[in-house]
């Protein structure tokens, strides 16, 4: 088994998967090593059948009891195929009650769990591909000489607010790579940002109930886009990938949230790695856990320790190692190497900033019961979007420090069973809850429930920039440890003053929207921010971000430009935790983006 690589790369999702790409194409020994299994969709697969079944069942479970010492101790949960069990690899995020009347306490949690899986959450995400916006690579600036903000009595968006070190246009030739290479669909025309060449693919027809959406933007004078989604719907040469004959035969809600069996979502697997997995210099190991990166007091991790299939302990090692777990499991991997190795501590805490400015995204948005019945199962994640919310004239109006990209979930609640499982629910931690808490939904009154409610309901969300705030951060859990006995992560987050102005602002647009495309009456649509959620201090969407950010000033970040660890020679950070601000819209492509452009880098010094 061979030990040495020019690169290993520790996370096959978004911010490992383009180096991977990019370096085995370049003749270099390449390992990937990737916590989950390798799921494969039917063109791979040996049989013809795909590992992933269009079956809701296999992604939640049977129900389980957290035994954790926690204050939801008791409480179900139901663990998916691609998820780890929270009872052996918990989250525990510090709940203060101030938005939900929880008690305070620790409490474990499946969010900040993207997928353990090859392809890591790209298997599973709704495949929104928005590129962020000029303005979101330069807060700092922006805001720096307002006095307009709401709600920010302490200054803290001027004195916390990062430019990034680098601007949209350094950005622009990650973003073309990315559309070209991963296999998107949408339109440019009406998004506000530049574009110097167009990759998309045409998008299919929106489904009817998303008329609805379409009205209610043109008569509000928002511009409006077909939503970019990592979805192919015409054939794919870079990846080999071909579609049916009937192209919408990707029109399906399991696309959204579940891995896809026809391999047409660009998840990483199908785009960039299986083109690669025949090359006689690249090596996926999967099912395999990185415990513990080791330093040799000169610079280098000389030493990646990992456990294989059966427990047993291995060692690689690489000319450089790049750490792509998401932010979360990032953090808790370097902070945990740090306990077992003076140097490493020493180098990776050059100053106090691993794990702090952790963020998610303010999101949030509304829903209506539309008068006719739609087959809401022939859809993708989401048809039309608008960036009305991130102009210049919006912000300064409305007293807001970055802007937030909207779109509907034209694929919400398609499915009759999902509309059950997730009735009242917020995560994945509360699903079911509509047999727990709703009763009454029994017979007559279940069908008319589902004849109110299947193929009527139509919501609008929007994705925002987070305030970063040094006390939000990713820690070690002092007591609570996983199965193999090291500690887990800790979760410290709150919501800040003007994150909340935030999503109450644009949660109105979005109500807005419904209301004039439903011909409803002004204000008898509510929206929401996720602050109001009953974990609304752990909602995460998934969307895991900073904790190890990147920058021009060692004093002031982790990261160098290229996401090299500051006092180390080879050691680099990829997947969310370099973001300095999270960006007005969905992370994944700008993850893509930037993780192509470091693979650039390090084909230069390799």
């Amino acid at each position: 088994m061979q030990t040495h690589f020019d690169a290993v790369i520790i996370g096959s999702g978004a911010g490992g998967a383009p180096i991977a790409h990019t370096l085995a194409k370049a003749g270099k020994t390449v390992l990937v090593l990737e916590k989950g299994p390798l799921f494969l969709p039917q063109q791979h697969a040996p049989s013809g059948v795909s590992d992933y079944k269009r079956d809701e069942l296999l992604a939640t479970g049977a129900e389980k009891r957290i035994t954790l010492a926690v204050a939801n101790r008791g409480q179900s949960y139901y663990a998916s195929h691609v998820e780890p069990d929270l009872n052996d690899e918990p989250h525990i995020y510090r709940e203060t009650g101030k938005f939900n009347r929880r008690t305070p306490g620790d409490y474990a949690t499946i969010e900040g769990y993207t997928a353990h899986v090859v392809g890591g959450g790209t298997q599973l995400y709704g495949a929104v591909s928005l590129r962020f916006s000029e303005t979101d690579f330069q807060l700092h600036s922006y805001n720096e000489q307002r006095t307009d903000l709401k709600n920010d009595p302490n200054d803290d968006v001027r004195r916390e607010a990062r430019d990034w070190p680098l601007s949209y246009q350094d950005f622009l030739p990650w973003y073309e790579m990315t559309e070209r290479l991963i296999g998107i669909n949408g339109t440019s025309e009406n998004q506000a940002k530049p574009f110097r060449a167009d990759y998309y693919q045409t998008p299919l027809d929106p489904n009817p109930i998303s008329g609805y959406i379409a009205k209610g933007m043109d008569a509000l004078g928002m511009k409006r886009f077909r939503t970019p989604l990592a979805v192919i719907t015409e054939d794919h040469e870079p990846s080999g990938r071909k579609v049916p004959r009937d192209p919408d035969t990707a029109k399906t809600g399991y696309v959204n949230r579940y891995g896809d069996p026809l391999g047409l979502k660009s998840n990483t697997w199908v785009s960039l790695l299986a083109p690669i997995k025949d090359l006689p210099n690249i090596e996926l190991r999967a099912n395999c856990t990185v415990t513990q990166l080791e330093s040799d007091g000169y610079g280098n991790v000389n030493r990646v320790q990992y456990r294989d299939p059966s427990g047993t302990m291995r060692t690689v090692s690489g000319k450089v190692v790049i750490v792509a777990c998401s932010a979360i499991e990032s953090v808790r991997l370097l902070k945990v190497s740090a306990l077992a190795n003076h140097d490493f501590d020493r180098r990776i805490h050059q100053n106090d900033l691993l794990g702090k400015y952790f963020l998610t995204h303010c999101f949030g948005g509304a829903r209506v019961r539309v008068p006719e019945r739609f087959d809401k199962s022939l859809s993708l994640d989401s048809d039309w979007a608008t960036e009305f919310c991130a102009t210049d004239d919006y912000l300064k109006s409305h007293g807001l420090w970055a802007g937030a990209a909207i779109y509907n979930n034209t694929s919400d609640s398609a499915l009759p069973i999902s509309l059950a499982r997730t009735l009242d629910a917020q995560d994945m931690d509360t699903i079911w809850k509509s047999f727990t808490e709703r009763t009454e939904l029994t017979g007559d009154q279940l069908l008319e429930w589902l004849k109110e409610d299947f193929g009527t309901t139509l919501s609008v969300a929007f994705m925002a920039n987070q305030v970063p705030l040094y006390s939000n951060r990713i820690e070690l859990h002092p007591t609570i440890r996983d199965k193999w006995g090291m500690p887990s992560a800790y979760i410290i987050k709150d919501w800040h003053s003007h994150d909340v102005a935030l999503m109450d602002t644009i949660a109105r647009e979005c109500a807005r929207i419904l209301e004039k495309g439903c011909d409803l009456a002004e204000g008898s649509v509510q929206g929401g921010g996720v602050y109001l959620a009953e974990n609304g201090l752990a909602r995460i969407a998934n969307h895991i971000l900073g904790g190890a950010r990147f920058g021009k000033d060692r004093r002031d970040s982790v990261l160098d430009v290229n996401c090299r660890a500051w006092d180390f020679d080879n050691l680099y950070v990829t997947d969310g935790s370099f973001m300095p601000t999270s960006g007005g819209a969905n992370p994944t492509h700008t993850i893509e983006a930037n993780a192509f452009r470091v693979a650039h880098h390090l084909l230069g010094r390799l």
